[in-house]
């Protein structure tokens, strides 16, 4: 159905939640998955081909990773996942976190695409990087240095698309809001309500899953959507659509 039978198909931050449902997800669509997550993160063996451990903002380490994944076989597709953040709010922001942040959410995952992309534009047939970025590069909702990086890598999604087309490469980005995975286990253990509190402002009156997510970055990386590049599609529970708590508030 996804004509991904035997795609050699890397995915970052294979090991979390989000990551987890991807590699479900290539799996079961017959994709070689190729899982990358940190030194000493836990990777389901089940649906993964080969696995590469290395740290995102380890510069160094990105490159080499990317001269051992190409040994194996130039990838179909690239999922680019991997993501974290801990400062809240500008007042968090310190100069060591910030640029912890950028490499580890932007340019680590620049570099790495930046390593596979010319074997990538010499291949043939479906070729596709998809970047998971957040609602969070479209408006403030927290976390500036993570959300200055996914902006940034937004904008790396349309560069590729556009300089890389005519070599049938193409390049999206899933733009997601709130997803329940370990990330939130912080916050909640703080405030036990807050995702109660969450649903309100959605309008579908919950967050997504990471299934949901997974399902979007299939369809982007298939030939199934072989017309679609340099998009950002929204798996937000409606969250970009309008303001419902400024609707409630005037209602």
């Amino acid at each position: 159905m996804w004509g991904l039978e035997g795609a050699r198909t890397v995915i970052t931050g294979a090991g979390g939640g989000v990551g987890q449902a991807l590699v479900a997800a290539f799996a079961a669509a017959g994709a070689q998955v190729v899982a990358c997550d940190l030194p000493g993160a836990r990777l389901s063996e089940a649906g993964i081909a080969e696995a590469h451990r290395f740290d995102l903002a380890d510069l160094p380490a990105v490159d080499a990773a990317a001269a051992a994944i190409l040994a194996g076989g130039v990838p179909a597709v690239v999922v680019s996942n991997a993501g974290w953040t801990r400062a809240e709010t500008l007042g968090q922001v310190t100069a060591g976190n910030l640029s912890h942040e950028m490499d580890l959410n932007f340019t680590g995952a620049a570099r790495l695409s930046l390593a596979l992309l010319p074997a990538m534009r010499a291949g043939r047939g479906n070729r596709a990087f998809v970047f998971v970025s957040s609602c969070n590069a479209l408006s403030h909702f927290g976390n500036p240095a993570y959300s200055a990086a996914k902006a940034a890598l937004m904008a790396w999604a349309r560069a590729i698309a556009t300089e890389a087309g005519r070599d049938g490469v193409r390049a999206n980005a899933v733009v997601p809001a709130s997803i329940r995975t370990g990330a939130w286990e912080h916050r909640l253990a703080a405030d036990p309500g807050l995702l109660d509190r969450l649903r309100a402002i959605y309008p579908l009156g919950r967050i997504v899953t990471p299934a949901e997510v997974a399902n979007a970055v299939l369809f982007l990386a298939s030939p199934l959507a072989s017309g679609i590049t340099g998009a950002a599609l929204a798996v937000d529970a409606g969250l970009s659509a309008g303001n419902l708590p400024f609707l409630d508030a005037i209602s």
